[in-house]
């Protein structure tokens, strides 16, 4: 069994990331239809205290990444919107894999937040068979029920037919999603046949490792119902057959792909700060930045104010190959300044002249990319 180290899985963990960015080669567009494909996934997410998490993930991937690439490539048809462990941009060259939680949902192995109501759903069908591509809005009439945060059940109805597979998002307007028929969505040619269970565990498994560098069955399952004891199995399968290598880490058993042990040899660009969304692929699973980062974090927007220790959005930073502080940030279009309401370091934080330097270059670069034309730090702390 190899051995890794802590500090080498992380430096295999950040290379998978794209953390801090290779160079690039080609067009800013190609440069995020790649990150994309590299991570796998992309997170959406609505709070706007600062440019969203989506927008937010993949400019840390892409420094020339812009807000219109994602439209662009929905309406290409390389990226789609379905769910990962939740709502996500997906590479469309996945699709196939989005299969099986769609058959699931619509054979009710697996059940959605909401009812199905079936003769509505039919309705939604007809309409957009018949008028095209359609918002939620567009669909009057309905009462508003005391579920559901008090959505129509034509909302309902629609987002258990995109679950299900037979409508997809073909755009947003105003970030509302509007919704088409999945086969005129799907670009021509697509392979949507039907998978096996073992080929689609050792898809989750490649794809987690690729993107992650390690992983265990817990982190490849999660959020993924019913996956672990088939990952499992087909995990021991993988390392049998030599497409998988254990590793142990701190006492612990890991996989990786064999390949994937020579990022080891690459340098890490460790003096480079990125402030991480918190919902950025490095962080989605908060005991795997503990146990490899030494990182307890908790996105406190969802904490009672009187409880919130960092702030509302507080955002993670990346130097020297670890995360080292975090910062609770509002960009205030009125001023056109960044705020920093809080910046957090680390005790762990050594050298702070040196990183204060690149986290001022890097607030920078940020305070441009959330439309502010400077930034300014209200109040640091040490823990």
């Amino acid at each position: 069994m190899e051995s890794l180290s802590l500090s080498q899985a992380r430096k295999l963990i950040l290379h998978s990331q794209q953390l801090p960015q290779n160079k690039q080669g080609g067009s800013a567009l190609s440069a995020t239809l790649s990150a994309i494909e590299q991570l796998g996934y992309i997170q959406i997410d609505t709070i706007s205290v600062v440019q969203r998490a989506h927008h937010h993930t993949l400019w840390n991937r892409n420094p020339r990444y812009d807000v219109s690439h994602l439209d662009t490539l929905v309406a290409r048809k390389q990226v789609f919107e379905y769910w990962s462990h939740a709502a996500a941009f997906l590479p469309m060259r996945d699709y196939r894999y989005s299969l099986p939680r769609k058959h699931a949902f619509k054979s009710g192995a697996q059940s959605h937040w909401y009812k199905r109501d079936h003769v509505m759903m039919d309705h939604i069908l007809k309409r957009i068979d018949a008028e095209g591509p359609l918002l939620a809005k567009d669909f009057e009439g309905e009462r508003k029920t005391k579920q559901g945060w008090g959505r129509k059940p034509s909302k309902h109805a629609l987002e258990n037919l995109f679950m299900q597979g037979d409508l997809m998002i073909t755009a947003r307007r105003n970030f509302q999603k509007v919704y088409d028929l999945t086969e005129r969505v799907l670009p021509e040619g697509i392979d949507t046949s039907r998978l096996d269970d073992e080929e689609y565990a050792r898809f989750l498994i490649t794809r987690f490792l690729e993107a992650n560098g390690v992983g265990n069955a817990l982190e490849m399952s999660y959020l993924l119902k019913n996956t672990k004891p088939l990952i499992t199995s087909v995990l021991k399968d993988m390392v049998a057959n030599g497409d998988l290598l254990e590793v142990a880490i701190s006492d612990a058993v890991y996989f990786a792909l064999p390949q994937s042990l020579s990022l080891l040899d690459k340098p890490l660009a460790k003096r480079k700060v990125k402030i991480l969304s918190p919902f950025d692929n490095l962080l989605i699973q908060r005991k795997r930045a503990q146990f490899f980062f030494d990182f307890d974090y908790l996105i406190e927007c969802y904490v009672p104010e009187a409880k919130r220790q960092f702030g509302y959005f507080s955002l993670p930073v990346l130097w020297n190959g670890d995360l080292v502080a975090r910062m609770d940030c509002k960009a205030d279009k009125a001023s056109s300044t960044l705020l920093v309401l809080h910046l957090a370091l680390e005790a762990k934080l050594k050298n702070t002249e040196t990183f204060n330097a690149s986290l001022h270059d890097e607030l920078q670069r940020f305070a441009a990319f959330n439309g502010c034309e400077g930034y300014r730090i209200e109040r640091t702390s040490t823990a």
